[in-house]
């Protein structure tokens, strides 16, 4: 079977508002007029921050996200395009374009609070594209909700039988249903990524053993685990190795798109071959340099610009067999 490209990115697409805030989050109250220090507008979502990434990094990359007929979905039409990105979904929605408000207190708070609403991404259907459009190397899904995620499983099933390479990044919304709500993709996953609560999550257990739910994760059928921790080590299974990695200290300005651009840092890693451990290096640098500015496609890097700051940052990888 002829694959037409590196990876076809399917998940939801989203436009972001950023609102930046001196008032402490901890603070509001109902009722409390709140003044806005400043106001960002970026595209987002894990379909169209994973595929800008990827084609950032060198990839031949496509996305399969379905889009409301409004202005938002023009405005990130229009953002893909810089990234040389093309949306093969073949129709609208009859429901708006997700949407976020993403508020923060850089100064006060270390974390954020954001309104999100799930609208023409929820409802992706098998109509929405040709089979053909599957025949890629990697497809990488992100988080799809209601009707999409039963399109999701479906397009698992085939890269199952086609022996297309699954990774799979699940939001928290959908780890929360369970592993046998999840158990047909899981069971088709090549690589499965998720931070630490939706481990727990996903598997109903609140250890904080990274290396039981790393197993526990595998036997469920992904032949590659990584967990990731925010600004703390993060670890992966894989062929009978655990790594880990710490994170580079950096001042951290917006934590939004993180896990996307280490998830497709370290997809991209692995798709030109580099060994594992200089994958989940390529991975942590790239989501180190978004968390540093506001949007999730800020400073994604190109791979000749990851590579010098894996150098600078020294970042090591820890390995301990199984």
């Amino acid at each position: 079977m002829l694959k037409k490209y590196d990876v076809l990115c399917i998940g939801s697409a989203t436009v972001d508002n950023f609102l930046t805030t001196d008032c402490s989050l901890k603070s509001v109250k109902l009722g409390d007029k709140v003044l806005v220090k400043a106001t960002e507008k970026h595209s987002g979502g894990g379909a169209t921050n994973s595929a800008a990434a990827l084609s950032k990094l060198g990839l031949k990359v496509k996305l399969l996200s379905k889009l409301g007929n409004d202005h938002d979905a023009e405005f990130i039409i229009k953002e893909l395009q810089q990234y040389k990105l093309k949306n093969v979904c073949l129709h609208h929605s009859k429901h708006n374009t997700d949407f976020s408000v993403v508020i923060s207190c850089p100064h006060k708070d270390k974390d954020r609070i954001i309104y999100a609403h799930k609208g023409a991404s929820s409802n992706l259907s098998l109509n929405d594209f040709k089979i053909s459009q599957l025949r890629a190397k990697w497809i990488y899904m992100a988080s799809l909700m209601g009707q999409s995620f039963q399109t999701a499983k479906k397009i698992a099933q085939y890269a199952k039988q086609n022996k297309i390479n699954l990774l799979f990044n699940p939001s928290l919304y959908l780890a929360k249903k369970g592993r046998n709500y999840l158990k047909s993709v899981l069971e088709a996953t090549t690589i499965l990524v998720l931070n630490k609560e939706e481990a727990q999550s996903l598997l109903k257990n609140k250890t904080n053993s990274f290396k039981k739910l790393l197993l526990e994760l595998k036997k469920l059928g992904p032949e590659t685990v990584i967990i990731t921790n925010g600004a703390k080590k993060c670890y992966a299974l894989s062929e009978n190795v655990i790594y880990s990695l710490t994170p580079p200290d950096v001042k951290i300005v917006h934590t939004a798109g993180a896990g996307d651009s280490f998830t497709a840092g370290f997809l991209a890693g692995i798709i030109k071959k580099y060994d594992f451990a200089e994958a989940f290096k390529l991975g942590q640098v790239n989501s180190t340099s978004v968390i540093q500015h506001f949007g999730t496609k800020n400073k994604l890097l190109t791979e000749k610009e990851a590579k010098l700051l894996i150098k600078k940052y020294k970042i090591k990888v820890d390995k301990n067999e199984i």
